[in-house]
C-alpha cells in the first residue's frame, strides 16, 4: 500500500537508540546504603558507600542524578584506549576496530550527566567525535563499492552506524538483485500491473463561467 514505508529501511531516532543503550551495564561507586534490587533484567545491588557495584546505565544515571553515586567510566572511554583505536581506523581503509555496539549513546548519556566522572572529558569527546568521522568516511567508500554481485556485506559497526547505512544498504542490494534476476523484474511489473486503476468515466464537463 502507497504511503508505508518497508520495514527493512526504517530508522530508530536517537533517542530510541539511547533508550535501547540504556540497558548496558556501567559500574558505579555508590554513597549510599540499600539492599539488592530484583529489577526485570536481572537482580542488582546490594549498595554500600564506596563499593563498586554493576548496574544498568538508566539506574546509574538515575543515582547520579540524585547525588548518590559516582559513575565509573568504561575502560575504552580512556584517552590512551581511543587514541589507539583512532590511529588503527585511519590505518585501515576497509576495517573496524571492535567497539561496544552502542559505543556512540554511551559516550553521549554519560558527558550528558556525568561529565565530572570522566577524566580529561574534552579529550575524549573529540576522540570520540574524530572516531566517528573516520569511520563514516569508511563506510561511504565502502557503499560507492557495491555491486550488482555484492550479496551480503559483514561490517564491525555501531548500533547508530547500522541505524543510518540500513535504509541505503537493504536498497541498493534489493536494487541490484533485481537487475540481476529478470524473474524478479518481470513479477515487479505484473503486480504493478495488478493495481487497481481508477475508473475511466471519460472526458470532464467543462464547468461553466
Amino acid at each position: 500500500m502507497s504511503g508505508q514505508s518497508d520495514p527493512r529501511c526504517s530508522t530508530f531516532s536517537a533517542a530510541e537508540l539511547e533508550f535501547l543503550a540504556e540497558d548496558e551495564t556501567m559500574e558505579i561507586v555508590p554513597n549510599l546504603r540499600m539492599e539488592r534490587l530484583s529489577l526485570i533484567s536481572g537482580d542488582f545491588g546490594p549498595f554500600r558507600p564506596q563499593i563498586a557495584t554493576q548496574v544498568p546505565i538508566w539506574l546509574a544515571v538515575a543515582l547520579k542524578k540524585r547525588g548518590k553515586c559516582t559513575i565509573r567510566p568504561p575502560d575504552w572511554m580512556s584517552v590512551e584506549k581511543l587514541t589507539l583505536v583512532l590511529e588503527a581506523e585511519r590505518d585501515s581503509a576497509s576495517s573496524f576496530e571492535a567497539l561496544p555496539f552502542h559505543y556512540v549513546e554511551i559516550s553521549r548519556l554519560l558527558f550528558d550527566h556525568a561529565r565530572d566522572d570522566i577524566p580529561d572529558v574534552y579529550m575524549v569527546r573529540s576522540l570520540i567525535e574524530d572516531i566517528k568521522d573516520v569511520r563514516f568516511h569508511k563506510i561511504g567508500t565502502g557503499l560507492e563499492k557495491l555491486s550488482s554481485r555484492t550479496y551480503a556485506m559483514k561490517l564491525n559497526l555501531s548500533a547508530m552506524e547500522v541505524n543510518v547505512i540500513r535504509p541505503f544498504v537493504t536498497g541498493g542490494l534489493e536494487t541490484f538483485y533485481k537487475l540481476g534476476n529478470p524473474e524478479m523484474i518481470q513479477e515487479s511489473e505484473r503486480q504493478e500491473y495488478r493495481r487497481p486503476q481508477a475508473a475511466d468515466r471519460g472526458p470532464r464537463r467543462e464547468l461553466r463561467r
